[in-house]
């Protein structure tokens, strides 16, 4: 298709209508930094997120997810950012109908008994009809926008400029990993196969979870631009704010487990905990959808995450040290473990705690960022740090479920919970249950991302 490729006119076209936006910005920042201009950063980040607010594709993926990483952008940045919403207008019917012709042919309706000609969901990379497949079964069919792959590698390089802004104003985190592993994430969410494929994955590994719900892909209906998988009846999680705690703390248990089963068991993550890829059935057990965002990581990741925690508990130095080094940070000063494990501690406090409690007990409004800014302050004296690229979207899907919890008021034991999953862990044993779950999906290669 002439208009689903990387075409050169296609990418022209989006850095010109990118560029401007985000170009103004940038000569305001050097202006700033070089010609002792004044800038207000609060309403700076306010003309970032207008400029971004209007564009439907893969940089508004890319600012909502960098809003959710700790310190890749200044605080005012994040913020501003994290109030994105992806909110872009549907495609119309008439382009909906060509858009399915060039997928599944000219006569795509006569295989669905019904297909809504509104979308039920419109998000930045493609948009969700309902619609009922011959056979009487409900499914979702998720339609990517056109030119998609023009739009990413444009857009890839006006996120450089983003970077830059939060990299001169602070440079404690050194930010070219953090865009190399959203670069790859992207291109891979642009694949509908591969995420078919994800789904497999997914239901394998929670087949044992009778409170968590994945989706079956129908293949017959899918494509690499369109995705066709069961539809999930369920409410939206804020729903259940308002109901009893032993309710919210049960809801709050079934994420847990959606999220850490998968990855401490077969070291993978959903690296998108956005509160539209969930919805939650009456009976409070839990429907995981979109399965463009999943990282797969070496069991030897999965281990240091499991071996900080152990050495968090009793305060060993050195078992902290080899930890730090499963994950990939190198040339580490002992000043600067000590630095990140003060981080460390307070992001697994939680899980050291063998009582029930809140996620946010005993703490003050702030007091997260307040230790984030205190700790990349430290940091930044000292050279500042590269984190490894694995290591984004696990903080980031850490930090996503956390803020769930907070919005359940969920009280319970999370030490428990935690020590459960990792009770008896083997790095040989996650590696042959990760390969053979892999191979099931079709993922074979996926463990060497």
């Amino acid at each position: 298709m002439a208009d689903e490729g990387d075409s050169l006119g296609g990418r022209l076209g989006r850095y010109a209508r990118v560029g401007t936006s985000v170009g103004g910005l940038a000569v305001k920042l050097a202006g700033q930094r070089y010609l002792g201009f004044g800038l207000d950063r609060d309403k700076h980040a306010g003309e970032l997120k207008a400029a971004l607010g209007g564009l439907k594709g893969p940089l508004m993926k890319a600012a909502q997810l960098l809003a959710t990483i700790p310190d890749a952008l200044p605080p005012e940045y994040a913020r501003e950012l994290a109030q994105l919403q992806a909110n872009a207008p549907a495609m119309g019917w008439a382009f909906v109908r060509r858009r399915m012709a060039s997928e599944l042919g000219p006569d795509w309706q006569a295989k669905f008994a019904r297909f809504d000609k509104e979308a039920s969901f419109a998000a930045s990379l493609g948009q969700v009809h309902r619609a009922t497949l011959l056979d009487g079964r409900e499914v979702a069919a998720k339609l990517q926008y056109p030119d998609m792959s023009s739009a990413l590698e444009a857009d890839l390089n006006q996120l450089k400029v983003v970077f830059a802004i939060g990299q001169r104003f602070d440079p404690a985190i050194r930010t070219d990993e953090i865009h190399a592993e959203i670069a790859n994430r992207l291109r891979e969410e642009l694949d509908y196969r591969r995420e078919a494929r994800h789904a497999a994955l997914y239901r394998h590994m929670l087949r044992d979870e009778n409170q968590v719900h994945v989706p079956g892909v129908i293949d017959s209906h899918s494509t690499e631009r369109l995705l066709t998988m069961d539809w999930l009846s369920g409410e939206p999680l804020l729903n259940w704010k308002s109901r009893s705690q032993e309710e919210r703390d049960a809801l709050a248990i079934a994420m847990f487990r959606a999220w850490y089963v998968p990855f401490y068991f077969y070291g993978t993550i959903h690296g998108d905990p956005h509160l539209g890829n969930y919805s939650v059935r009456p009976d409070g057990s839990v429907n995981l959808m979109d399965f463009g965002c999943i990282r797969i990581f070496p069991p030897r990741f999965v281990r240091g995450s499991i071996e900080l925690y152990r050495a968090l508990m009793t305060d060993d130095e050195a078992r902290a040290v080899a930890a730090y080094e499963d994950w990939g940070f190198t040339g580490l000063s002992r000043e600067m473990i000590a630095i990140l494990n003060r981080w460390a501690a307070f992001l697994y406090g939680p899980l050291m705690d063998d009582r029930p409690r809140r996620l946010t007990e005993g703490m003050a409004d702030g007091y997260g960022r307040e230790m984030a800014q205190n700790v990349f302050g430290e940091l930044r004296k000292m050279g500042g740090v590269r984190p490894p690229r694995e290591f984004v979207f696990m903080d980031r899907a850490a930090i996503g479920l956390g803020s769930v919890f907070i919005h359940l008021r969920a009280s319970i034991n999370w030490h428990q919970l935690f020590e459960t999953l990792i009770d008896g862990f083997d790095a040989e044993a996650l590696a042959a249950r990760q390969e053979a779950a892999l191979a099931a999906a079709g993922l074979k290669d996926a463990s060497r991302q």
